[in-house]
């Protein structure tokens, strides 16, 4: 509520152009904060802000705003503020901006940048997309083995202004070879004569540049560090990634995932952000894909009409058999994803993953038929043996859609697809499909009926 009336009070001053007790209110906010209230504000509104913000503080607020609210104000400046602006930001927030500008907009801000920030620049670029080279920042401070602690304070107070983190410094030879780590805390507490060499931690985890965004947000979640040193194939110490890299890209991989799980075409854009056009194009590929494998189910109830004609009140129970069936399996896939997600389980523990599911099924199966069946009887009116028919089919679905959850994720990732795909809506049309094929089977012949 606090956050709403701040941000409701900065509107209404910037509106009314009382633009120096603006100034002095953002003076005090921290820049995060001023970055979610220039988020919701109209695109104009939100570059007025911007322009007043004082300048200590505006590349910080600028690297928080959102990826559209950093594109119009980058297009509605003029080349030269343009370029101060990627010149004050972190080279990985520049570069994650540049790389969603159209390639004429980039050419003229890189022409006004500084050498050395076209040099970072362009370095991060050549790295493929969600790779750890593209997301971390070149902007670290490193020591050599031969520099005594006095030494390297002072290199850290000559580097740290621009540097991304200090907490850790990173030791290197002279072809840039990461042999060591020293700790800012543990330099303040050494001699000054000590020489970094003798005081630095050797055991040191790395990142290579080509390694995968999400494995290097598992490498942060395994070792609890807050930055990692990233290397090429040469163990040249290349650049750092931090901690708030690794959220975000926490957060976009989950985002995918779920979008993926939804069978929605995923998109880099938060929800608000997203127009109708757009939406539309993500959603339907995977719809009408589904529309069509969904008119098997309609293809296998035509197949049994006589089946239905006989006994009608089988119709009525369609909907909870593949209903069961879906949910089960979307249960075995969801638990499947995330194990796969986490690297908890490998493609090579199928069989033990089957086994495991199995039993569960037939659990949970054994449970639903119990429970339905004595619903069947006491309150439907049913006989006994469309009862059983009913019963015993579920039984098998949740069997069936249970093995078929778990399944189906392990194969595509073997494969080299994406899990995720194989969540609910896939799955849930393929178990409908099979519940049906069960479901009149067993009923022709324990009902003696023509198929």
């Amino acid at each position: 509520m606090e956050e709403k009336n701040i941000a409701e009070e900065l509107k209404e001053l910037l509106t009314s152009r009382q633009y120096t007790l603006l100034r002095q209110t953002i003076s005090d906010m921290n820049p995060a904060d001023i970055a979610g209230v220039m988020s919701e504000m109209e695109d104009e509104d939100s570059l007025k802000m911007f322009r007043i913000l004082p300048k200590d503080i505006a590349a910080d607020v600028f690297a928080d705003l959102e990826i559209d609210v950093q594109q119009y104000i980058i297009r509605s400046m003029s080349d030269r503020e343009a370029s101060n602006i990627i010149e004050n930001l972190m080279a990985d927030d520049a570069t994650d901006l540049l790389e969603e500008m159209p390639a004429s907009v980039v050419k003229r801000i890189l022409a006004n940048a500084s050498p050395e920030t076209r040099a970072d620049i362009n370095h991060l670029l050549r790295y493929p997309e969600d790779s750890a080279g593209s997301i971390m920042t070149v902007e670290y401070v490193d020591l050599h083995e031969d520099m005594t602690v006095n030494d390297a304070i002072e290199r850290i107070r000559k580097k740290g202004v621009d540097s991304e983190t200090i907490n850790i410094c990173y030791v290197v030879t002279k072809q840039k070879i990461l042999v060591g780590t020293v700790a800012l805390r543990y330099l303040l507490i050494m001699k000054p004569d000590e020489i970094i060499g003798d005081i630095m931690n050797t055991n040191v985890i790395s990142i290579n540049t080509m390694t995968d965004q999400e494995e290097t947000a598992r490498m942060f979640q395994k070792y609890g560090f807050t930055a990692m040193p990233v290397v090429d194939n040469e163990s040249r110490m290349v650049g750092i990634i931090t901690i708030d890299d690794v959220v975000d890209i926490m957060e976009e991989e989950a985002t995918e995932d779920i979008e993926k799980m939804a069978a929605i075409v995923p998109s880099d854009k938060p929800y608000p952000k997203v127009g109708i056009f757009e939406t539309y194009k993500n959603r339907i590929p995977w719809l009408l894909f589904l529309m069509i494998s969904a008119t098997f189910t309609g293809a296998i109830i035509t197949g049994f009409e006589d089946a239905l004609s006989a006994f009608v009140i089988l119709t009525a129970y369609i909907p909870m058999l593949m209903d069961t069936g879906g949910n089960a399996g979307s249960q075995a896939s969801v638990s499947i994803i995330r194990g796969l997600s986490l690297k908890e389980i490998e493609f090579e523990d199928i069989f033990k993953i089957i086994w495991k599911e199995l039993r569960v099924a037939m659990l949970c199966g054994l449970t639903l038929a119990v429970a339905n069946f004595v619903k069947l009887l006491l309150l439907d009116r049913l006989t006994i043996t469309v009862a059983l028919v009913i019963c015993l089919t579920l039984f098998v679905v949740v069997l069936i859609a249970k093995l078929v959850g778990c399944c189906l994720p392990m194969l595509a990732s073997k494969v080299g697809f994406d899990p995720a795909v194989m969540a609910s809506p896939f799955i849930t049309t393929i178990v409908d499909a099979l519940s049906l094929l069960v479901y009149f089977n067993i009923a022709t012949r324990l009902l003696h009926i023509a198929a």
